[in-house]
Formats: structure tokens, C-alpha cells, sequence
């Protein structure tokens, strides 16, 4: 089980001898954050736990701040907890357990454990409080959207329909099944493809498909009649749902076409796409898209992640929506790249929001 108490490790004394800059960041943060309110939050994660008082959610709670405050590893806010007093004294580590007092997995398990619901209870509180203390401020938001990469080579369609022919194989290996289709065909031809320079990739894709089609039709006769666990029936059939799209588009390539709305470039990372980024970048990058807001501080205030590039247009109203409730005020400005323009949202006194 774990450690649900706020109790203080430090004495007066202890204190006075070691924390001598009492406005350090440190201690400021320590003052700042609600330990009881997360702590009474995050306890329903531990309802379950038996065995012995495990390690203490406060000084859990307050490794992850204080990692993400310095942008440290686990490995490495363990060790500088160990070496610095002010560390300690936030996280709360008694000098008698310091050497000891935790392995840098235990981290990476607690976040297993609370998830990412529980990982927003500390970032909403921490956030919370630094609004109401006036350390975030919301008087101006800086909005602007970037590429979230995928590690993706340019998308092949030849390739996706090998990639389509191995993962339809590891679903026939996990349920014992013989695989129902020439797999020495299918790999002489991808063996083909590769060795030749320039090939007439239409060709090759129209080769494959006469193979992998009737494959398709058997794996979704195969998966509405599968008979296994709820979650590897699940499994099957979320593979089964991209395995559809993936016909769909090939077909579509196949008849000509050279643009296809919502073309999957990856069995992998389905939810990634292809994305044209302005001038000084490269043409094209592979992943999804996150659309952020600043405060005037630098505070990042939200995060929104969207699959594709709808483009700074469409985003920003919903956008400024959220940055504003999140803050509990409309900003005097806002300001994003809006078709090489900044655009500002201006408000008058005792007005709505009018835009220019």
C-alpha cells in the first residue's frame, strides 16, 4: 500500500540549519502547492494495495514536480534529491532514509499506477493555485501550432500492404491459426520490389493486392467469428477497422487517385498524417498535429492534440475558448499566425470580445 500523509520530516532545526534562502523557488513552491487536496485525490488510486507502507505519496507527488520544474530524468531527480538540501526539503526526504529512499522505476510505476487521470489531478491543482496566487496570469494568449513527429520513412503504399500481411500473421500466430495465404508469393515480390531501381511502384501494389485482397476477406470472416477474450477480440477487431481503411485507400490508389483524405501512412501510428509545414521547414512531416497556448509569462496554459492539420483557422476559436475558461478570464489579446498575420482579440470596457 502507499503512504497517504502529509506529515512534515523536517524539524524547526533542521530547517534553520539547511534552508537559508527562504524566497528560493524551492520553498516558495513547497508553500505554494496543495499537498492534502492531491494527495485525498490521488488515494483512490491505492484503494486496492496490500502489504506493507510503501513510499509516500506527498514525496511522489513532489519528485514528479520538481523533475518537470528542472527537466530531469527519473534517474536523475533521484540522484540530485540525494545531493541537494532544497530538493529534499520539498520532496520531503529525511536525511536518515536519503540514500535509500527511492529507486528511479518506482517513479515510473506510481505514473503506471495513477495514470494519465492522475497525472492531470497534480497538474490541475499546481496550476490552479499558481492562477489564483497571480504567479500565471491571463491577460494575453500566445497560440500557435506545431508538428508532433512520428519516426515514420515517407509512407509507401507497396509497404503498408507488407506491413498489412504481418500484422494479420501475429493475429493467426496468437490465436494458433495457419495463415491462409501464399506467404512465399508475398515474399518473393516484396523481395523483387526492393532489388529493383525505380520500380513502377503502381505495379507492384496492383501484384500485392490481388494477394492480400482475398487474405482480407478471410481475416474478417476470421475475426467476427473469433472466440477469445474480450480484449484480444477488441484487439482484432481495431486492427480488422484499419485493415478496411487500408483497402479502401489502395483501391483508390489504384484507380488513379492522388488525393485521399485521411490517408493512413502508418499501420503502427494510424493517428499519424501527413503534414506541409511553412517555408524553412522540409516539405512534409509525418505525425500529428498539437496546438498550444502561452500565457505572456510562458506558461503553457493548454494542449490540444489533433489528428492531421486542420490548419491555425480553424483551431483558434476553440482554442481561445479553452485558454479562457481554463483561466477564468477572456484575454485582452490573443495573438497567433494566422496566414503570416498576427490577429488579435481586443477587449473593450464592459464589452465582448470584437475581433480585427
Amino acid at each position: 500500500m502507499i503512504a497517504n500523509t502529509v506529515d512534515e520530516v523536517f524539524s524547526k532545526e533542521w530547517v534553520r540549519a539547511n534552508i537559508t534562502n527562504r524566497i528560493h523557488p524551492l520553498v516558495i513552491l513547497r508553500l505554494i502547492i496543495p499537498w492534502e487536496a492531491i494527495v485525498k485525490r490521488l488515494s483512490r488510486y491505492y484503494h486496492d494495495s496490500q502489504g506493507p507502507v510503501g513510499k509516500s505519496l506527498r514525496m511522489m507527488v513532489a519528485l514528479l514536480i520538481v523533475a518537470k520544474w528542472y527537466g530531469l530524468s527519473d534517474r536523475g531527480v533521484v540522484e540530485q534529491v540525494k545531493e541537494n538540501r532544497y530538493m529534499q526539503y520539498v520532496c520531503n526526504v529525511p536525511d536518515a532514509e536519503l540514500q535509500t529512499f527511492l529507486h528511479p522505476t518506482s517513479l515510473v510505476k506510481f505514473r503506471q499506477r495513477v495514470g494519465e487521470a492522475g497525472i492531470a489531478i497534480i497538474e490541475e491543482a499546481v496550476f490552479g493555485r499558481f492562477r489564483k496566487a497571480g504567479v500565471i496570469e491571463g491577460e494575453m494568449a500566445l497560440i500557435d501550432s506545431t508538428v508532433l513527429p512520428n519516426d515514420l520513412l515517407h509512407p509507401n503504399d507497396v509497404h503498408l500492404i507488407i506491413k498489412a500481411f504481418k500484422k494479420m500473421k501475429q493475429v493467426a500466430r496468437l490465436h494458433k491459426r495457419e495463415v491462409w495465404w501464399d506467404e512465399g508469393e508475398v515474399k518473393r515480390l516484396w523481395r523483387e520490389f526492393s532489388l529493383t531501381k525505380g520500380a513502377d511502384r503502381a505495379q507492384w501494389l496492383r501484384a500485392l493486392y490481388l494477394l492480400w485482397w482475398p487474405a482480407w476477406l478471410e481475416f474478417r470472416a476470421i475475426v467476427d467469428d473469433l472466440k477469445t477474450t474480450p480484449k484480444r477480440r477488441a484487439k482484432a477487431q481495431t486492427l480488422m477497422a484499419l485493415l478496411d481503411l487500408l483497402e479502401e485507400q489502395t483501391r483508390q490508389k489504384l484507380a488513379g487517385e492522388t488525393h485521399i483524405p485521411h490517408r493512413i501512412v502508418s499501420l503502427d501510428e494510424p493517428d499519424a498524417r501527413p503534414i506541409k509545414k511553412g517555408k524553412g521547414f522540409p516539405a512534409c512531416e509525418f505525425g500529428t498535429t498539437l496546438q498550444l497556448s502561452f500565457n505572456r509569462q510562458g506558461f503553457m496554459v493548454t494542449m490540444e492534440h489533433v489528428i492531421g492539420s486542420p490548419g491555425d483557422p480553424i483551431l483558434f476559436p476553440d482554442t481561445l475558448a479553452t485558454f479562457t475558461a481554463r483561466m477564468h478570464e477572456t484575454p485582452e489579446a490573443a495573438i497567433t499566425d494566422w496566414a503570416a498575420a498576427a490577429r488579435r482579440i481586443l477587449r473593450p470596457p464592459q464589452t465582448a470580445p470584437r475581433s480585427f
